[in-house]
C-alpha cells in the first residue's frame, strides 16, 4: 500500500488567520491532532506580536503542549531571532517562508526577495549548528494576487539558492488557492518540492493534492476544518481540510496513518473553539463511508 505524510498546520497556519483564542485552547487543539495519528504538527510560530497577535503566546503554549514523542512538531520562524526563539524552546525542525513573488514578499516580510534569501543563507548555518534543520517554503509557487502568473524558472532559481545555501527541505505554497492541475504540473515538470501547501480558494485543492501525488510527492500540508489562508494576499481563504484529503487519500488506498473519525472530531472542536462552521462541515455531517 502506497502511502503520504501529511503535516498538521491548524495550529499555527490556521489559528494565525483568526481571532486570537485563548492559550488553553491552543494546547488543547495541539494535544488533541496529536492523538489522531498525524506525525507532522507545525505547532506555532515565533514572530513579533505586533505582526501576528495570534502568536503571542507561542512560548507559553510549546511550553504546555503534551508532545508526542511519534510526532515530529516545527515552528515558522521570519528571522534570527525568531531562529534563536525556536531552538531556545527546543524545536529541531525549523521552517522559513520566502516568496516568489516579490510585491508579495514585500507585502509580507517588509523586504525584497533578494533580500530574504541573503537571510536564509544566514539562517541555516545557525540552524544547523544547534542539530536543527531548516525548511525552506517558496510562497506564491502557483501565482501572485499582485503579479499573476510566476514563471517556474523563477520558482527554480529560488530552489536552487536555498539549496546551494544548505537548505534541508523545500516546500511550495498555493498561498492564494490559484494553483490549478495545470500550474501544479507546469512547475512540478521543472522543479520539484519535498512537501506541497495548498489552498482551497477555488475549490481545487484536493484535485491539486492528487495531480502532486501523481506526479511523485509524498508529502502535502493541511489543516483540521480547513481553517487558515494568508493574511497578506486578497481574497485567499482557507487550507485544504486534513479530514478530507484523508477521506479522499485512503478511499483510494493510500495510507495515511490518520485516524479519519478522531480527524473530524477535532474539526468539531475546533469548530467550538472559533464559533463558526468550518468549511469541511459537510464531512462531518454525514453520511459518510467508514474507511477500514
Amino acid at each position: 500500500m502506497d502511502a503520504v505524510s501529511i503535516r498538521e498546520v491548524a495550529p499555527r497556519d490556521g489559528l494565525q488567520n483568526e481571532e486570537p483564542i485563548p492559550a488553553d485552547d491552543k494546547v488543547l487543539l495541539i494535544d488533541a491532532l496529536s492523538r489522531t495519528g498525524v506525525r507532522r504538527i507545525e505547532a506555532v510560530s515565533f514572530v513579533h506580536p505586533r505582526a501576528i497577535p495570534q502568536m503571542a503566546d507561542a512560548d507559553e503554549v510549546w511550553a504546555r503542549a503534551w508532545h508526542n514523542p511519534e510526532v515530529r512538531y516545527s515552528a515558522l520562524i521570519p528571522n534570527k531571532r525568531g531562529a534563536e526563539r525556536a531552538l531556545a524552546a527546543g524545536f529541531r525542525e525549523i521552517e522559513v517562508v520566502v516568496s516568489a513573488s516579490d510585491t508579495h514578499n514585500r507585502r509580507n516580510l517588509n523586504r525584497s526577495t533578494a533580500e530574504s534569501l541573503d537571510d536564509i543563507g544566514v539562517l541555516i548555518p545557525l540552524v544547523h549548528d544547534a542539530g536543527a534543520t531548516l525548511e525552506v517554503i517558496v510562497a506564491t509557487s502557483f501565482g501572485c494576487p499582485f503579479e499573476g502568473d510566476i514563471d517556474p524558472l523563477r520558482v527554480a532559481s529560488i530552489v536552487d539558492r536555498v539549496r546551494a545555501d544548505g537548505a534541508d527541505r523545500i516546500a511550495f505554497g498555493d498561498t492564494t488557492g490559484m494553483a490549478t492541475p495545470r500550474r501544479v504540473r507546469d512547475l512540478l515538470s521543472v522543479v520539484r518540492p519535498d512537501l506541497l501547501h495548498f489552498h482551497n480558494t477555488r475549490g481545487a485543492g484536493l484535485a491539486n493534492v492528487l495531480t502532486g501525488y501523481e506526479l511523485g510527492v509524498r508529502e502535502f500540508d493541511s489543516s483540521v476544518g480547513g481553517i487558515g489562508g494568508c493574511p497578506y494576499a486578497p481574497g485567499a481563504s482557507g487550507n485544504i481540510a486534513t479530514e478530507e484529503v484523508v477521506h479522499m487519500l485512503e478511499d483510494m488506498g493510500i495510507a495515511t496513518g490518520v485516524d479519519l473519525e478522531a480527524m473530524i472530531d477535532v474539526a468539531a472542536m475546533a469548530e467550538k473553539m472559533l464559533g463558526r462552521t468550518l468549511p469541511s462541515g459537510v464531512l462531518r455531517a454525514g453520511p459518510r463511508t467508514r474507511l477500514v
